[in-house]
């Protein structure tokens, strides 16, 4: 199948497409998780030591999982981080459920503070619900994690982060105009981020 549109021009070169790519890119997971769970962190412990629990929380719930996919990249597993097809996402997902798991046994075992704690069980929790949707729906996992990590941050900060959600759109909008997810995939992965930080509410 021919990778131009009727135009003759290649996807990438359209410019709603090349914004479309640099926010995906930008605000990917990874990138989200290691702002997101260093502030959580903080937070949490009220001081600086807070910081070092919340790299450990962005090294299990973000780094660990991207440092898979890159891997399987580079053995011909995937054409990209994007994974389109959701039949071969379900590894991704139990390394990551892995990951946050060790990661919360050693926050257990260290005495963390338990805002961070109880992030990372919300974290392991949507996970747990985006694995289970994917294997009949390809639910959208960058949406769900936007959405989470600006919701904790209004949880444990101020409800101003709530304005954070104007991220949350953008990374939604590129994943529809890449054409990885539907609006329904977004919106379902959106509501299931902000259900996460409910969750930690009451924790």
């Amino acid at each position: 199948m021919s990778t131009t549109d009727t135009t003759g021009t290649a996807p990438d070169a359209v410019p709603d497409h090349r914004v479309a790519r640099t926010v995906t890119d930008i605000l990917q997971p990874r990138n989200l998780l290691l702002v997101g769970m260093l502030s959580l962190g903080y937070a949490a412990a009220g001081h600086w030591t807070g910081l070092l629990w919340g790299l450990l929380g962005a090294l299990c719930a973000g780094i660990v999982p991207a440092g898979y996919i890159e891997w399987e990249r580079g053995r011909g597993t995937w054409g990209d981080r994007h994974v389109v097809d959701r039949t071969k996402r379900a590894p991704i997902f139990f390394v990551i459920l892995g990951s946050i798991g060790a990661g919360s046994a050693v926050m257990v075992l260290g005495g963390a503070p338990a805002g961070i704690l109880a992030a990372m069980l919300a974290l392991w929790a949507m996970t747990v619900v985006l694995l289970t949707v994917n294997t009949v729906w390809k639910i959208s996992v960058d949406a769900s994690v936007a959405s989470a990590v600006v919701a904790l941050l209004a949880a444990v900060h101020s409800p101003w982060w709530l304005f954070g959600y104007v991220m949350t759109a953008a990374v939604a909008w590129s994943r529809v105009a890449l054409g990885y997810h539907t609006v329904g995939q977004v919106t379902a992965g959106t509501a299931l981020g902000a259900t996460t930080a409910c969750a930690f509410l009451f924790v």
